[in-house]
């Protein structure tokens, strides 16, 4: 699968799970890491939890394995690298404090809506 269908997938997902605030980062031309950050924001663990199993499931569809899969069902961050993609899906609180939109603002914010 081609990687703009999987981050529809992955965006469509999440959407489909009422994430907030979902983002498309490409860092392709800023770091070696990954080629792409999604971030989407739940509001409590169990609709965190949610997320991460829509995750799994779109990008074992897609026939993706996670490399890493960091955070438990009361973390408030989970972080999922599958190489070229890496998912954060965080609390409203843990995405205003560490502000990965503005870490990364070097990369390019893809509008969900024009994958």
């Amino acid at each position: 699968m081609e990687e703009n269908n999987i981050l529809k997938a992955l965006v469509n997902s999440l959407e489909d799970r009422k994430a907030e605030d979902t983002e498309v980062i490409d860092i392709r031309e800023i770091s070696p890491v990954a080629d792409y950050f999604v971030i989407a924001t739940g509001l409590s663990p169990n609709h965190l939890k949610a997320m991460r199993d829509t995750v799994e499931e779109v990008m074992f569809k897609a026939g993706i394995h996670e490399k890493s899969i960091e955070g438990t069902q009361k973390s408030a961050w989970i972080l999922m690298d599958y190489g070229d993609i890496v998912v954060h899906i965080m609390s409203k609180e843990e995405r205003q404090f560490y502000g990965l939109e503005r870490i990364w603002n070097d990369g390019k914010i893809i509008n969900p809506l024009e994958i």
